[in-house]
């Protein structure tokens, strides 16, 4: 069994060593740990102190293309390469790489497709209080899109088990972490959670230029993946809302009217008849939204078997 460690890296030369300082070069149960540094368009001396550290596998990208597609280009990088298990961590040195061998256990063990690394938020210092309610409300807001019960979907502390990473496409180019989470609750994936303590705060976060950005970011990012995965939901629901906010206009026009006063207030029978419209078009998205599902699930499914053919050992 092969470990790839990824470490997707923007200019990280100065907290690199750090992260190497205790990433493992051996795992329980695992025959080959591997590591991978993605440089994601550094132009500091990133790469040459990954060399000097032992990395021996990158990718590299001219420019600087953001974290989703870093961590898709690593995990192509590493199934091309023979990987069994793919792990990703942060090049700021956020998460304790000692706890990797928690972390790929249960993949080891059969238990798990996913395992997630929860940061327990609740007790970061650094996290503001805002931050700390925004990741709990951000946590359940993926769990109930995923069914799943995640204390931590946030986190970017993460181990893959290959067939789980065949059965995930990234689509989305701001983060993959929650869209992965979603992905995979909908797929029936098995997710577990381990619990770990962040180290301390080296650099504020290249990913989002303040917690409303990231709110805005992640929430796009959700709203997407969630609409692919389960659009009858938010059409039907959209269509039976304007329906009932449809029928009150028309049976208080219809109450004038049987008082002979329908004449001044034709306004409410145009906005109803507005809202009604609305309304059939909602159901007749549910319809549309069918077909797409249907056709997407097949082309899943047939990029699944080219994967499964791309990364043959």
């Amino acid at each position: 069994m092969k470990v790839f460690i990824q470490v997707p890296c923007l200019n990280e030369e100065k907290t690199l060593p750090l992260v190497f300082e205790n990433m493992p070069k051996s795992l329980p149960g695992v025959d080959q740990v591997e590591w991978l540094v993605i440089d994601d368009g550094s132009t500091d001396r990133t790469v040459e102190v990954a060399k000097e550290l032992g990395v021996k596998h990158f990718v590299h990208h001219t420019r600087n293309m953001g974290l989703a597609r870093s961590f898709r280009d690593g995990v192509d990088y590493a199934l091309k390469n023979g990987a069994d298990i793919v792990v990703n961590t942060d090049g700021d040195n956020q998460y304790p790489q000692e706890k990797i061998a928690e972390l790929v256990k249960p993949i080891v063990d059969k238990k798990a497709d996913i395992v997630i690394g929860d940061r327990q938020t609740a007790k970061v210092a650094h996290f503001s209080p805002f931050k700390k309610l925004m990741q709990r409300f951000g946590s359940a807001v993926v769990n109930y899109a995923a069914g799943t019960n995640l204390p931590d979907a946030a986190s970017g502390f993460r181990a893959y088990s290959r067939d789980s990473l065949i059965k995930l496409n990234i689509v989305t180019r701001f983060s993959y972490c929650m869209e992965t989470i979603i992905q995979a609750g909908n797929k029936r994936l098995s997710i577990a959670s381990v619990k770990i303590e962040t180290n301390e705060k080296t650099r504020e976060s290249r990913l989002f230029k303040n917690i409303w950005h990231h709110m805005f970011k992640s929430g796009k990012a959700i709203i997407r993946v969630y609409l692919m995965y389960r659009p009858h939901t938010v059409f039907m629901t959209l269509g039976v809302i304007l329906f009932l906010v449809a029928a009150y206009p028309f049976v208080r026009y219809l109450a004038f009217f049987l008082q002979g006063e329908g004449e001044g207030h034709l306004q409410s029978l145009i906005f109803g008849s507005a809202m009604l419209v609305g309304s059939l078009l909602s159901f007749s998205l549910v319809v549309i939204a069918d077909l797409l599902r249907t056709n997407r699930t097949l082309l899943e499914e047939q990029l699944e078997r080219l994967k499964e053919q791309q990364y043959k050992k």
